[in-house]
């Protein structure tokens, strides 16, 4: 029977190729083999290339191994290694760090799988299937732990070689963002998929049989948003693993604020408003502080948000400079639409001892700066000052404005080289995991006591969390409250900080606040 070959290249006819059910991928041709003995059996039996029940049964045994392993202890483990082939590296790492026996000899035996698993038959790649089968699955008879070897000696080969293909991608483009990579240089340009049923493509029918090539390559150019991980029932389930990985062997060096951003749990940031309030939550034990624009406004009696308060943040700066605490500046929109003007304040800020900044999209008027001025307020501030931790902030849904349009922004912002972008207003699970699930660089998101816990947000890998202005607000709520029950006669709760305890924070040098 004649199948047709339906072939395409723009972004939304890809996307929806990649997320439909009926298109999976295609199934090479292969002459069989014994049960754990053939790469045409681990083809047959991995959940790559099945559908349906078997996909979904196989996709859990492959999701399970890799919640047992932590991003940021594989980053580290494939950086400690020694130097040598790439592909061994990432293999031995992810090996070793599943318990598998001899993960030197799985990753000689996984490369050679590699070579034939995508198409092709080898007796050299039948042999080494036949031995990590000896060693996962030592009883022939067992058909589930057969299905299950197999599947894990897929999660290595898979890894083998698109893990490799983004390291020497990025290798090559210098300093360039992971993200900007994967978007203009995929491990994987294209995929084929066959169509398990008959389905229907932007328009195109498609029987069932049909052969689709999806060009990703292509199909990037003209999206923000890169399909190199797939999309939904598909989604690479190692993709954070990958990332890490690759993270690990180009060995970007990360500042001590970036790594608090690659860890088990999100980094919870306090913000603070003034030196005491910065120190007093240093004194409590929060590796990093930030800053909070309204607290700051609020202060020096101007508006938030406005573009009024560079002279008081800059200030503070200074002044949480003289402490040896790690803090990041609240930057509103960079109080300039001049990316060299932005990128200055960045640099000054840096100098005054800031890790990192938080550079906004809303505007006063409550409308959204346009995503490309933003991204080159970015660039122009990585570029000036490399070591600042950028973490790019889109207020779709803090202002209600094109939510629909935040993962594109976010794309824009982490290929522009942002280091982290935040979403404050977002609560809802599913988005968030969505976020999650597409970014390269960390995702923050804004503690609401009605929205997610912290172990929510963990399980939906955000890895920074903000109070904002809560704690500021508090503060002064609980400043009124008192006031309140004095003038009123009632009972106050006079538990406080002690006259001493507050003189305690003053900065080491004792210097005045001033604005030169």
């Amino acid at each position: 029977m004649t199948h047709t070959l339906h072939e395409f290249d723009r972004w939304a006819e890809v996307r929806a190729a990649l997320a439909d059910p009926a298109l999976v991928p295609e199934l090479p041709a292969g002459d069989g083999g014994p049960a754990g003995a053939s790469v045409t059996w681990l083809r047959a039996t991995v959940a790559r290339f099945c559908s349906g029940e078997p996909h979904r049964r196989r996709r859990a045994l492959v999701e399970a191994e890799l919640a047992r392993l932590e991003p940021a202890s594989l980053r580290q483990a494939v950086a400690a290694a020694p130097a040598g082939d790439v592909r061994k590296r990432v293999v031995r790492a992810l090996a070793e760090a599943l318990g598998m026996p001899e993960p030197g000899a799985v990753a000689e035996a996984v490369i050679v799988v590699a070579g034939a698993y995508f198409g092709g038959d080898d007796a050299a790649a039948d042999e080494a299937v036949a031995r990590l089968v000896a060693r996962l699955a030592p009883d022939p008879a067992d058909e589930a732990a057969l299905e299950a070897a197999a599947n894990r000696i897929g999660l290595l080969v898979q890894a083998c070689d698109a893990t490799t293909a983004l390291v020497e991608a990025a290798a090559d483009s210098g300093d360039a963002p992971l993200a900007r990579v994967l978007r203009e240089d995929p491990p994987v340009r294209a995929m084929r998929r066959v169509a398990v049923r008959a389905t229907r493509i932007a328009g195109r029918q498609i029987a069932e049989g049909d052969v689709v090539l999806l060009d990703l390559a292509t199909a990037n150019r003209s999206h923000a948003v890169p399909l190199t991980f797939g999309a939904p029932p598909r989604v690479c389930p190692g993709r954070a693993h990958a990332l890490a990985l690759a993270d690990g062997l180009l060995q970007r060096p990360l500042t001590a604020f970036a790594r608090l951003h690659h860890q088990a749990a999100p980094l919870l940031l306090p913000n603070a408003w003034d030196y005491a309030s910065a120190a007093a939550l240093a004194a409590q034990g929060f590796p990093a502080i930030g800053t909070t624009s309204l607290g700051v406004a609020a202060a020096a009696g101007l508006p938030d948000g406005a573009g009024a308060t560079v002279e008081a943040t800059m200030a503070l700066a200074r002044r949480l400079g003289q402490g040896s605490f790690l803090f990041t500046v609240d930057a509103e929109g960079g109080f300039s639409d001049n990316p060299a003007e932005v990128a200055e304040l960045a640099r000054r800020l840096h100098e005054a001892g800031a890790s990192g900044i938080n550079l906004e999209d809303g505007r006063a008027d409550g409308t959204l700066a346009s995503a490309e001025l933003h991204a080159a307020k970015i660039s122009a501030i990585k570029a000036a000052v490399p070591a600042l931790f950028v973490n790019a902030r889109t207020d779709t849904y803090w202002l209600g404005r094109q939510e629909e349009a935040t993962a594109e922004r976010l794309a824009v912002y982490e290929q522009a080289g942002a280091d982290g972008v935040f979403v404050p207003g977002l609560s809802d699970p599913d988005k968030i995991a969505a976020l999650t699930a597409a970014l390269v660089v960390p995702l923050n998101i804004l503690y609401t006591p009605d929205g997610p816990t912290l172990d929510d947000l963990t399980v939906l890998g955000v890895r920074r969390v903000s109070v904002g202005s809560l704690l500021y607000r508090r503060a002064l709520a609980a400043a009124l409250a008192t006031a309140a029950d004095l003038r009123a006669g009632r009972p106050v709760d006079c538990t406080a900080l002690s006259y001493s305890d507050v003189q305690g924070l003053a900065a080491p040098d004792g210097a005045s606040w001033t604005s030169a």
